[in-house]
């Protein structure tokens, strides 16, 4: 029967408040699995070089806690820059690239774990790839009740387009999110499509992927699960491609696109991009910050691809936001 009109209405469920639950944060056991995860990439990378090229890695400790494990390979064979970096920074006040939309928690001190790795191939035909991972512990005000939260994602940039990587590495990255939330997916590659976005060329950085922050929902447990799913799932969306088009024959042309487009790259990382503010702000290793960049880079005036090449199909085709999951269908190609 339907309930009497007199009847109070049902008690909505409690929801904890954002960074709280009855599973208290660890940053340690966060920096454990990240600190792993950039192990497993530095190996995947190391082993898909051919020639003599290994990471170069650069620790730094200071008497305040923090640790960061920079890495760096450079002018390999077939990656000529890969920047995989581990953060533990200890730190008194969180930096405002951190605030800005949480100005309640300035001047708390806090720490900030992190695992973030950018992979720059030397043939064109092999997409450069993103990643980054970080969880914030904030001091709280009253100290039992700290404020945290999980942040991250991956993306890609490809100088070619080819349809099949894409929906690979979306249907990866949507793997990564099913388990937790069928709808996940579809919100956090949004998000991507909206952060990876040069808004002064009106273009999109690459094909997207997944981007989250302020993760909180469901408890510390249920979000350092995600974050290691988003993880583990990298390292089976990029491997397929690059194995897939690194022996691709290149030439000039293909050379000179590919500098011309690491230029957008490095525009994007130093006007918008807020890991790199956060890292300059907390007064980061600035060789580390920014070994993200290309090491080789073009800036061309009036560029215009030719119609109808390869060049302009990446633009027309790739570079804007596009459901490449609805569009495809079959199994993943790897």
């Amino acid at each position: 029967m339907p309930a009497s009109s007199s009847q109070p209405p049902a008690e909505p469920p409690r929801r904890e408040p954002p960074g709280s639950g009855a599973d208290p944060p660890d940053a340690s056991e966060v920096a454990a699995y990240l600190m792993g995860l950039q192990d497993r990439v530095c190996a995947f990378v190391e082993s898909a070089e051919t020639g003599a090229a290994r990471f170069v890695e650069h620790r730094v400790e200071d008497s305040r806690g923090s640790l960061g494990r920079p890495r760096v390979l450079s002018d390999g064979e077939v990656f000529e820059r890969a920047a995989v970096h581990f953060s533990h920074a200890v730190g008194r006040d969180l930096p405002r690239a951190a605030t800005a939309r949480r100005p309640e928690l300035e001047g708390r001190s806090y720490e900030a774990v992190s695992t973030s790795l950018i992979l720059h191939p030397r043939n064109p035909y092999v997409p450069t790839c993103h990643a980054n991972l970080r969880f914030f512990l904030a001091s709280a005000r009253p100290p039992s009740d700290p404020a945290w939260w999980f942040g991250g994602g991956f993306d890609l940039t490809p100088y070619y387009g080819f349809p099949e990587d894409a929906v690979h590495w979306h249907r990866m990255a949507k793997a990564a999110c099913d388990p937790f939330d069928p709808g996940l997916y579809r919100l956090w590659k949004q998000a991507c499509d909206r952060y990876f976005y040069l808004p002064h060329r009106q273009e999109s950085r690459g094909i997207g992927g997944l981007f989250f922050d302020d993760l909180t929902e469901g408890g510390f447990d249920r979000c350092f699960r995600l974050l290691r799913s988003v993880g583990d799932h990298f390292l089976l969306a990029y491997p397929p491609i690059l194995r897939r088009r690194k022996d691709t024959a290149w030439g000039e042309r293909e050379r000179e696109f590919q500098l011309m487009r690491r230029g957008r790259y490095v525009e994007f990382n130093l006007l918008y991009d807020r890991g790199t503010r956060f890292g300059l702000e907390a007064e980061g290793p600035v060789e580390s910050i920014l070994a993200s960049m290309p090491p080789l880079v073009r800036w061309v005036y009036d560029f215009q691809p030719e119609g109808g090449s390869p060049e302009d199909r990446l633009t027309r085709e790739f570079l804007r936001p596009r459901d490449w999951l609805d569009e495809s269908d079959g199994p993943p190609h790897l």
